[in-house]
């Protein structure tokens, strides 16, 4: 038997790429797996419930964020082995951006990080995630038990199949997907979009995401101030797979400029959908954009960015090569990733 925890995910009121992975994986796991709330935040573990009765040999997977001050007790649950421990591994961002990342996020994640070295197996989202685990673990003096390699995730966010995404006559559109803070970078995105719009370029920018609480407001405010000058800009705070779909399919192309990831789900997204994507030149983000579809800038490379931008937008040859690269090249469904969790589960 194999029991995945859907703690946080079941009551998620927005989306992020936290709760995408373990939604999807959930969906094409189907009756593969025995959904579970196991990392309940201010609970504990429900050790007792009646749906998470386990036997040594099953396993019990999470994809989930934990630490032993949300969920008294998990330490014992961890260490009492009373089934086998696999967890997906996103990222050590708290740790590398911490003054710019949810306090309770940098709180949590040292103890979570070392929590996940008594798990069986780990499956990190990037080689790059699987490196900064590793390392963690040895700045640490930490002694793993758990066995970690990288778990490719899916492209197709909504499930639909992959299609060729043509722009509609009308003005050009740019799509910015992600939480409005400075991790993402919208700020410096809007800075490129202002010059070129300055310049006389017609296009449309669309950005959809939440906004950070603790650091997304200022991103808000000069979008909303520069609303006021340019009728092109627009932002969407929360959109149905429907309509960022809809989004999608009106995008010449998605961008990312974005200073640290785990994965980078938006550039899969774009690319599943068809839609080249200017995304931040960093390893991560290499790992999946050097296939073709993508045009990696230096972060924050404010001439670099402004360039990129004017040609796909200007450029049709440009384009149209960047279109064939992104539908040509192979990409994971999430039923691909969910086989391969089972296949490495055995």
């Amino acid at each position: 038997m194999i029991y995945f925890d859907q703690s946080r995910t079941q009551k998620a009121q927005h989306r992020s790429g936290l709760t995408r992975v373990t939604s999807r994986l959930l969906k094409e796991l189907g009756n593969a797996v025995q959904p579970v709330s196991v990392f309940q935040p201010g609970v504990g573990p429900v050790v007792a419930a009646a749906d998470f009765r386990p036997a040594k040999t099953d396993w019990l997977v999470t994809a989930e964020l934990f630490s032993e001050a949300e969920c008294p007790g998990l330490w014992d649950l961890i260490r009492e082995r009373r089934c086998r421990l696999a967890a997906v591994f996103h990222d050590a961002i708290p740790l590398k951006l911490p003054h710019v990342t949810w306090p309770q996020s940098v709180g949590r994640h040292p103890e979570y990080m070392k929590m996940l070295a008594e798990f069986d197996r780990v499956f990190a989202v990037s080689e790059a995630s699987r490196r900064d685990l590793v390392e963690f673990w040895r700045w640490q003096g930490v002694e793993p038990r758990a066995e970690v390699e990288t778990l490719a995730l899916g492209a197709d966010f909504s499930g639909q199949p992959r299609s060729l995404v043509t722009t509609e006559a009308g003005r050009a559109s740019l799509l910015c997907i992600g939480i409005l803070e400075p991790r993402k970078n919208q700020a410096f995105l809007l800075d490129v979009g202002e010059s070129l719009w300055h310049d006389g370029l017609v296009f449309d920018l669309h950005f959809v995401g939440r906004v950070n609480r603790h650091f997304g407001k200022p991103v808000l405010a000069k979008i909303k101030t520069l609303r006021k000058k340019w009728r092109g800009l627009h932002f969407h705070e929360a959109a149905s797979d429907k309509e960022l779909t809809a989004l999608y399919r009106e995008a010449r192309a998605s961008v990312f400029p974005t200073i640290a990831e785990g994965c980078g789900l938006p550039l899969l997204e774009s690319l599943w959908l068809g839609v080249p994507c200017i995304c931040s030149d960093l390893p991560v983000l290499r790992e999946n954009a050097d296939a073709g579809g993508c045009v990696p800038v230096a972060p924050n490379n404010f001439e670099g960015w402004r360039d990129a931008l004017r040609r796909v937008l200007t450029d049709a040859a440009h384009h149209r090569e960047l279109l064939n690269g992104a539908v040509a090249r192979p990409l994971p469904a999430w039923a691909d990733t969910a086989q391969s969790l089972l296949a490495r589960l055995g």
